[in-house]
Parts: C-alpha cells; structure tokens; sequence
C-alpha cells in the first residue's frame, strides 16, 4: 500500500469515527470541501502542513495518519 492510500485510508476513517462530514471536516480546517474529497480519493496527496491542520481539525495527533492496519 502507497502512503498516499494509507494517508488517504486513514483520513477517511477517523472522518467517519468522528462522524464528521467532508463540509464539516473542511470547515474546521479551514480548506476547500473539494480538497478533502480529493485527499480521500488520492488525487492529491497532503503536505506535512496540510495534515497537521487535517488532524487539528480531528482532535487527532498527525501520526495517526500514516498508521498501518492493525
């Protein structure tokens, strides 16, 4: 699995743990809903900046990210 799928895997999944919507997740992170569709789907792939906004919007320490499945 590329890191890009992992990161994108991830995000996803904590999203949705947090029962949070892409808008929602945007919002708090002060980027385009568009861009979190686009992370999740791996058109893009998140600067270290970006992600640290993404998991300050969670509530969630950035390694969470890059973790593997368990």
């Amino acid at each position: 699995m590329s890191l890009r799928e992992r990161v994108a895997r991830n995000l996803r999944r904590v999203r949705q743990e947090k029962s949070m919507s892409q808008e929602e997740l945007a919002h708090r992170a002060h980027i385009n809903r568009n861009y979190v569709g686009m992370l999740e789907r791996e058109e893009f792939a998140a600067s270290v900046d970006m992600l640290d906004k993404l998991a300050l919007a969670l509530g969630i320490d950035p390694i969470e990210f890059l973790r593997g499945e368990d």
